[in-house]
């Protein structure tokens, strides 16, 4: 880090959902003086994103920061801070996004703390226990943390809802571009589609799909039923009159999904071959399974095809 000619770095998470404007912490930052600012969620969860919570005081400054352990949280708070401190304290969770000074951060690693190995329960605990100003700067838009398959599969489907509950992937003042792939245009022969999302380069003939994501070269065939579900799609195309037993089941089933497959919450992966008339429907209402062994799991009562599965015909989950 110290090879770097720059004033502060900005550590991000990789698995969350949001749209943040990071001038504004920047600014946040440079404006308090802070030697690291901690971004926090300004509305109520019903969940610990699990990077710990944080109790600031009217100017945003951080007054104690809480992570919680299998047993009991355990709490980090600056003496000093505290008894300055005589407002009204106030809540948060941590997003995982920190801002911190270079010349803080070497500071920390080298001299206080030569041994810390994570950010949240060492660094961050660290500069408060010593006096350090830590500010929080909250943020008060949508943000999902993604690390669970119920959290992916959710935030997925609130992408196919007409209500403004979910994240905003045509906003004009913020928009999303994405890595160009020169795929072709999804081809749709009379499919009946509904509050979904289609992605390029895609092949639907004759089948029904209903508050679904489907990725980019995904096939579903004549007949196929597909609701409240994620397909990843492919990363290949495949011609239908090409056998395909090059996988160890000697299946001769073509990337993509069978005539007159029903699914329904399910997430497929990428690149799975599944049969004519499966149905993955997690028949037995299972909410915790682990099936690798024949291409799929169950978490959350959400089935997953596992990338580049088989699903033989006539397949029931």
């Amino acid at each position: 880090m110290e090879e770097y000619p720059v004033s502060e770095f900005l550590i991000l998470p990789g698995h969350h959902l949001y749209k943040m404007d990071y001038q504004k912490i920047i600014e946040a930052h440079q404006n308090s003086k802070a030697d690291i600012t901690i971004a926090a969620l300004g509305a109520s969860r019903d969940q610990d994103p699990g990077f710990g919570f944080l109790t600031v005081n009217s100017e945003n400054q951080v007054l104690e920061f809480r992570l919680k352990s299998e047993s009991k949280p355990i709490s980090f708070v600056s003496e000093e801070t505290s008894r300055k401190c005589n407002d009204i304290a106030y809540c948060y969770s941590s997003m995982g996004i920190y801002l911190i000074n270079k010349d803080t951060v070497v500071k920390l690693l080298r001299e206080h703390f030569p041994k810390a190995n994570d950010f949240a329960s060492e660094v961050i605990p660290g500069a408060i226990s010593i006096g350090m100003k830590v500010q929080g700067f909250i943020f008060n838009e949508y943000w999902e943390d993604m690390r669970s398959i119920e959290a992916f599969y959710q935030a997925n489907m609130e992408s196919t809802k007409k209500a403004n509950i979910g994240f905003n992937f045509f906003d004009k003042e913020s928009p999303m571009y994405t890595l160009p792939r020169c795929l072709p245009s999804t081809l749709i022969t009379d499919a009946v589609i509904t509050d979904s999302v289609i992605g390029g380069g895609c092949i639907l003939n004759r089948c029904k799909i209903k508050g679904t994501v489907v990725g980019m070269r995904a096939t579903i065939r004549e007949g196929a039923v597909i609701e409240d579900s994620v397909i990843m799609g492919s990363d290949v195309y495949q011609m239908e009159d090409i056998q395909c037993g090059m996988n160890k089941k000697g299946i001769d089933i073509p990337i993509g999904i069978g005539e007159d497959t029903q699914i329904r919450k399910a997430i497929i992966d990428k690149n799975a071959r599944i049969g004519k008339n499966v149905l993955i429907i997690n028949k037995d209402n299972v909410q915790e399974g682990n099936n690798e062994a024949n291409g799929f799991i169950i978490s959350g009562g959400i089935v997953v095809v596992l990338c580049s599965a088989v699903i033989p015909d006539g397949s029931i989950v």
